[in-house]
């Protein structure tokens, strides 16, 4: 299946080793990655990114990319803003689409590349990749099977410092028209996605967001990932339009409530990321930064399973049993990575661009996840002008 990657900062790397790993870690997936174009609008770029991992061309405008017959597959890792132009036109070339999410700047752009997508017939993926770590997907069989009896609460947190040097450069990610809502597309989104996959539906959000670093210094050419300037009496500086942190409540349909923390500016905290489930019977926990371990809590550990005031905590180190652990890794405890995730990512997306029969459960997430998503996040950003709750459709 011949692949393009649209935009070639940090994730269209992480989205290209993805797919020359991929058979490595599935050697029965059914379909073969072939690099066949990489586009990125900054001089040069493509270029070196088709010289290192062996695309076999490289082009400034990502039309060329989209439109070539080549081409079955497209990975879309350009900034926000561009999301729903260039995911309406994967799809109306009826080619399949792996889009970063948020997928756009709202929930309007999320709902414009489902519907083209869902026109086109074509399969989607959405780079929800914190679901996917075998840890969190223990979590969520067990949270099926009633370990923790009915989920009373969840917290989620995400929390980096990737912005917390007030030198960080003026890029896109700042601005209201190219980045959105800041945190709330860049972090939150990812919160929202997994109390989505472990608790169920939202229902209503409150929040509060705030700007803590108001201007930054403007680069002087293209930036890519989180590049600082060096700061000067001459340096330019422009101001921060979109939020640096969001706090918000959750209501899900099932009853269960939520808090929900991310920020960008968190001095201490190097992606800082996981929840906390609470239910009648017990708990889970799960820390990213030690992606193979699952706190359990529960009154089933106690002995006589009745135990509810008290009940012991382990720590169970997830193996081959859980998720698509055993595509990379023989017995449990040894650590799997960021870019480990977005394999089993691209491994999800392949097979259901192969097999449009898959079953959702063996697939991606995909637009309807990113629609739900964008959702909550736009009702986050509601709650903050009317400072009351509000309700998601």
């Amino acid at each position: 299946m011949g692949v393009a990657v649209v935009g070639f900062g940090w994730m269209g790397r992480v989205h290209t080793q993805s797919y020359a790993r991929v058979v490595h870690h599935y050697p029965d997936l059914g379909v073969r990655p072939e690099l066949v174009v990489v586009a990125d609008e900054v001089p040069g770029r493509a270029e070196a990114a088709a010289a290192q991992y062996g695309f076999a061309s490289a082009a400034l405008d990502w039309r060329a990319a989209v439109a070539d017959p080549r081409v079955e597959a497209v990975s879309v890792t350009a900034p926000n803003f561009l999301h729903r132009e260039i995911g309406e036109a994967v799809a109306a070339a009826g080619k399949h689409l792996w889009i970063e999410k948020p997928v756009g700047l709202s929930e309007a752009d999320a709902v414009a590349v489902r519907d083209a997508v869902a026109a086109a017939g074509v399969r989607s993926a959405v780079g929800f990749n914190y679901r996917w770590a075998p840890a969190v997907q223990a979590a969520r069989q067990m949270l099926t099977e009633g370990a923790v009896g009915e989920v009373e609460s969840i917290r989620v947190r995400l929390l980096s410092d990737y912005a917390a040097d007030p030198s960080g450069a003026l890029s896109w990610r700042y601005s209201r028209e190219r980045g959105g809502a800041g945190v709330l597309g860049d972090l939150a989104s990812h919160g929202v996605d997994l109390a989505r996959y472990l608790v169920g539906d939202l229902a209503a959000v409150v929040a509060d967001t705030a700007v803590f670093i108001p201007q930054r210094a403007v680069p002087s050419g293209a930036t890519s990932g989180h590049q600082r300037v060096e700061l000067g009496a001459d340096t330019a500086v422009g101001d921060v339009e979109n939020e640096d942190a969001v706090t918000a409540l959750l209501r899900f349909t099932s009853g269960a409530r939520g808090v929900l923390e991310a920020s960008r500016v968190a001095v201490g905290e190097q992606n800082s990321y996981g929840f906390e489930v609470a239910g009648t019977r017990g708990a889970l926990r799960w820390d990213f930064r030690r992606m193979g371990e699952l706190s359990v809590s529960s009154s089933a550990l106690a002995g006589g399973g009745t135990a509810y005031q008290d009940a012991p905590t382990q720590t169970l180190f997830v193996g081959p049993g859980a998720g698509d652990y055993a595509a990379f890794q023989p017995g449990a405890a040894t650590s799997m990575s960021y870019d480990d995730l977005k394999v089993v990512e691209a491994a999800r997306f392949l097979r259901s661009a192969a097999d449009p029969s898959l079953a959702p459960d063996l697939g991606p997430a995909t637009l309807d996840d990113a629609v739900a998503s964008a959702a909550a996040l736009d009702a986050m950003s509601r709650s903050v002008d009317s400072g009351a709750w509000e309700r998601l459709s």
